[in-house]
């Protein structure tokens, strides 16, 4: 077991290059992936081409009992690991449109979702990160989460200062003394650089990025895609 985590890390770096590099560049200076037709279903799903035995990639899962930033069991038979950024365009549709579906699964039992806050777009990214993680220490990182993606939309840099962030926990009725305590705390710094190094060894480059049942699933595919993803883990898991 061992040699097993280098090879599936280096397996899923390659297929991350291999798919995410596609809209590099957006006008707030971040790195940003988007699904076009121009990817294969298996590519965007990161299934080999060449019949070559797939790599699980379950490790990326925690399954941490009391994690406030999943939803779901932690003994639900499937697992999402989202990698996000609360600047990220991509991100925020996602989280309108399919979130919505999948929170289906994780209320019948079958799904756990766990939440990755990256920093791709820069530092107000990595603030909001931590913000979400201080929300989370109140159990309010979900309202949060939504929060900043209202209507699908993702919130302008100038909403991601320390005021901005504290108005918006206060607005969900947070302790905004404490949640400001948090949000600059060591413990949040050090929960934040533990994200952002999982996703740089994984070669994670831009977002969003997800691990469905130990497969990867780059950009923002079609809800469709997501469903399609979970029911084959599903079927694989009840096998």
């Amino acid at each position: 077991m061992v040699w097993l985590v280098p090879l599936a890390v280096i397996v899923l770096a390659a297929v991350l290059i291999g798919v995410v590099i596609v809209n590099q560049g957006s006008p707030e200076g971040g790195t940003s992936v988007q699904g076009t037709d121009s990817q294969s279903e298996s590519g965007a799903r990161g299934e080999s081409d060449s019949g070559g035995e797939e790599v699980d990639l379950s490790f990326v899962e925690h399954r941490v009992d009391g994690d406030s930033r999943a939803a779901g069991d932690v003994d639900a038979p499937v697992t999402l690991v989202m990698f996000s950024d609360y600047q990220c365009p991509y991100c925020a549709s996602w989280n309108e449109e399919t979130l919505p579906t999948m929170m289906e699964y994780v209320a019948e039992g079958d799904l756990r979702i766990e939440m990755r806050d990256l920093a791709v777009f820069g530092e107000e990214s990595e603030r909001a990160a931590r913000a979400a993680y201080a929300a989370g220490l109140q159990d309010k990182y979900w309202e949060f989460h939504d929060a900043m993606f209202e209507g699908g939309e993702h919130p302008a840099k100038s909403e991601l200062d320390d005021d901005s962030l504290v108005a918006a926990a206060k607005d969900l009725g947070l302790d905004p003394v404490k949640f400001k305590g948090d949000l600059n705390s060591v413990d949040a710094h050090e929960e934040f650089e533990a994200n952002a190094q999982e996703g740089s060894s994984l070669g994670v480059a831009s977002t969003p990025t997800f691990v469905i049942g130990g497969k990867p699933l780059v950009g923002a595919q079609p809800t469709k895609e997501f469903v399609s993803a979970v029911d084959d883990a599903l079927a694989e898991a009840e096998g």
